[in-house]
């Protein structure tokens, strides 16, 4: 049942302009453009402290079903398990 309900929350959000954020598993949507840098391209930079300061905040538990639509957002969901080594995040769902 939770599933389907983020299902449902991530189809809106992709109806929505990115403009708007959501908050979606204890983070804002357009507080991802803090990562953009770090999580996209062929040899993206190290993550900057308030990209970190997102990705340690957010529920990623939670974002694992989700990891598919990031793509949405500007990131290269290969790119997911790199910034969270990177950002300290030492036990990562397996998801990532």
């Amino acid at each position: 049942m939770q599933f389907a309900v983020l299902a449902i929350v991530l189809a809106a959000a992709i109806m929505v302009e990115e403009a708007t954020s959501l908050f979606i598993c204890n983070l804002h949507t357009n507080n991802l453009a803090k990562c953009r840098p770090a999580a996209t391209g062929n040899n993206p930079p190290p993550p900057g402290r308030n990209c970190c300061a997102v990705i340690k905040a957010a529920n990623l538990q939670c974002l694992c079903p989700s990891k598919p639509f990031v793509s949405r957002y500007g990131f290269d969901p290969s790119k997911a398990r790199p910034l969270l080594d990177k950002c300290g995040i030492n036990t990562p769902p397996s998801c990532f």
